[in-house]
């Protein structure tokens, strides 16, 4: 991955992490500690002309990409997507990455705070409902000594004017921040993301969700059994059946039938004498 520089410095490089696709969509083979490693390159980064983002991605966020051209492109073009279910795990796996392992939203947060103090990174909050990036700052500050939260919004349920969008890009480069997380949820954070990296230079952006409500304390979390096994949606189901049965309902449904088809496809090209192609699911 090449990074250009100002000032007519040479373009840096960083290694770019092997990826597969899943149903067409990137994925890149990486554990937590290769996460936690590249994304501390890309704070290292200070000179960019244009900010960096990370998707975590799961079963819904690929039916997403299905369905919405630009938000496939938006995954081309991040410098992680990690596997946030454990259905990417599996099928990286199958795809020949045996060292890949789960990179969750909520883990990868408080992963990164973790090591903040030593590496000097400094946050900003961005996201949530009213009250909620508060209620977060106060608990992850308690939780993590020295911890640098240097900025927090909450911005409306709607899209951003042009000038909004300017002046909360203004916000958040006076406040310091190297690392900006967002909760938006899926997939409004990642396009929100792709709008403003242009804006926000040298800063990381990692959507991460529901991690908001998790670490601010507003929502159960499924244990760590039950995420292991892949069953974190009906855990999440169980807990708000009216917003999320459609989601995990149709979303999940399709994404085993199109894994499904393209299965056969691929084996009916094996059995036509066609070359399968690497580090795909099929």
């Amino acid at each position: 991955m090449t990074h250009m520089t100002r000032d007519g410095e040479p373009p840096i490089l960083l290694p770019e992490p092997e990826r597969f696709r899943v149903l067409g969509v990137p994925v890149s083979a990486i554990d937590m500690a290769q996460a936690l490693a590249h994304i501390d390159l890309l704070t290292r980064q200070k000179r960019n002309e244009r900010g960096s983002y990370v998707c975590v991605r799961d079963v819904n966020g690929v039916i997403e990409c299905q369905r919405d051209a630009r938000l496939r492109t938006i995954h081309e073009q991040a410098a992680l997507v990690t596997p946030d279910g454990m259905p990417m795990v599996w099928l990286g796996k199958r795809a020949g990455f045996d060292h890949i392992d789960r990179v969750y939203g909520p883990d990868l947060m408080l992963a990164v705070c973790a090591v903040s103090e030593e590496r000097g990174y400094r946050h900003f909050l961005y996201g949530g409902g009213e009250g909620v990036v508060g209620l977060l700052r106060d608990r992850l500050e308690r939780r993590f000594d020295g911890l640098a939260i240097v900025g927090t919004h909450t911005p409306p349920f709607r899209r951003l004017s042009s000038a909004e969008r300017r002046a909360v890009a203004a916000e958040i480069n006076a406040s310091g921040a190297n690392i900006v997380w967002v909760g938006l949820g899926s997939p409004k954070q990642e396009h929100w993301m792709a709008e403003m990296a242009p804006l926000l230079p040298g800063k990381v952006l990692i959507g991460v969700g529901a991690a908001f409500d998790f670490h601010a304390g507003l929502k159960r979390q499924a244990p760590r059994w039950v995420q292991r096994r892949g069953m974190e949606w009906a855990f999440r189901l169980a807990t708000e059946p009216r917003r999320l049965w459609r989601r995990y309902l149709f979303n999940n449904t399709r994404f085993i039938w199109l894994l499904g088809a393209e299965w056969l496809r691929g084996a009916r090209d094996r059995r036509l004498g066609a070359s399968a192609p690497s580090r795909s699911t099929s």
